[in-house]
């Protein structure tokens, strides 16, 4: 909830994410308060404080606020500050962040836990750039760039009476999605290794040997709806779990509960269990083997290029091959790659 030091470095090429850092650069200039939305782990406060160093209120104080982390009285009271004697246990003034914002940029994280009152004492201030402490009666003029944050659909919550739909509108001239990491796959390897860098720099160590083929192809293969934050958390687990910091990664530790002895295991580990168990499925027989072999392949090959967008190295990599061998088998089944494109 203090002022920030600018932006750190943001990695990604995928063209969605591409597409919405230009969107923040053309909305950083704006006085405009905006809405940043995106699943869990996909990094809005990186995003909001991106659009605060973009903006002319780059020199001004961004404060950042967890609504969900305090009870409405505390909230209102941070937010808004309070005077002497506003309350039991207030001794002394209290400067909220509005004021400690002024000039600068606010980001209200967690905007969909704020209570209905709350959500109408910001709309005051954003619609008229004026508030009053808590337990005061002098009306104070505070320019502040209000951002806030969800991952919530807020639009759903206005039709069941949780959000007020006029401070919606006023927060959502404009609206920055943040795309999920699934849809990011160019950019899941270079995160990667920038996180296990990062993990080796932590443990001091003099160089990072990289990732195995089996493990960049898992890192590429898994839905991660945790996004980049649980990417962070597995390569980094992974690193410092590794036996041998002088070999490559070659598992990723995805489930930090993973064990032999873990208290209690998820339905998912129950549900592969049983089909691990049940009979193998029969087949028609006789079989031509190796023509069946060969529509497999083929299969694999597009499936892994439909899900890699055509991007030839993820695609390769999805399939545990090199760029040349994945090459290779396009030319093998006559592949026309660039009219599957368009």
């Amino acid at each position: 909830m203090s002022a920030e030091r600018p932006a750190q470095p943001i990695i990604g090429e995928a063209p969605a994410f591409l597409e919405m850092l230009e969107h923040v650069s053309r909305a950083a200039p704006l006085n405009k308060p905006l809405l940043v939305v995106g699943e869990r782990g996909t990094g809005k406060e990186l995003i909001a404080s991106r659009l605060h160093f973009l903006s002319r209120r780059w020199e001004q104080p961004l404060v950042k606020v967890n609504c969900a982390a305090l009870t409405e009285s505390i909230l209102e009271s941070e937010l808004f500050g309070h005077e002497a004697g506003a309350f039991t246990g207030a001794v002394k003034a209290h400067i909220g962040h509005f004021e400690r914002a002024d000039g600068g940029t606010l980001v209200l994280d967690e905007l969909a836990t704020i209570s209905l009152r709350m959500q109408e004492k910001i709309l005051r201030v954003i619609e008229y750039g004026e508030m009053q402490r808590v337990g005061g009666s002098e009306t104070l003029s505070v320019d502040v760039r209000i951002a806030g944050l969800t991952n919530a659909d807020l639009e759903a919550l206005v039709e069941d009476g949780k959000f007020r739909e006029d401070l919606l509108d006023r927060l959502a001239f404009d609206v920055i999605t943040i795309p999920p990491l699934r849809e990011r796959l160019e950019d899941i390897l270079p995160l990667a290794y920038a996180f296990a860098l990062n993990m080796i720099s932590e443990l001091e160590l003099p160089l990072f040997p990289g990732f195995s083929a089996r493990a960049s192809s898992s890192l590429l293969r898994h839905d991660w709806p945790g996004n980049v934050r649980e990417l962070k958390n597995a390569v980094e687990r992974s690193v410092y779990r590794l036996p041998d910091k002088s070999k490559q990664v070659s598992q990723i530790a995805f489930d930090p509960f993973d064990s032999p002895y873990r208290l209690s295991a998820p339905s998912k580990t129950h549900a592969r269990s049983k089909q691990s168990a049940a009979p193998d499925r029969k087949h028609v027989l006789p079989v031509d083997l190796t023509r069946r072999m060969l529509e497999l392949e083929k299969e694999l090959v597009l499936a892994a290029l439909r899900r890699a967008k055509f991007n030839q190295r993820v695609a390769a990599t999805l399939l545990g091959l090199s760029y040349h061998q994945l090459r290779g088998k396009i030319r093998k089944h006559t592949l026309d790659v660039r009219n599957m494109e368009t």
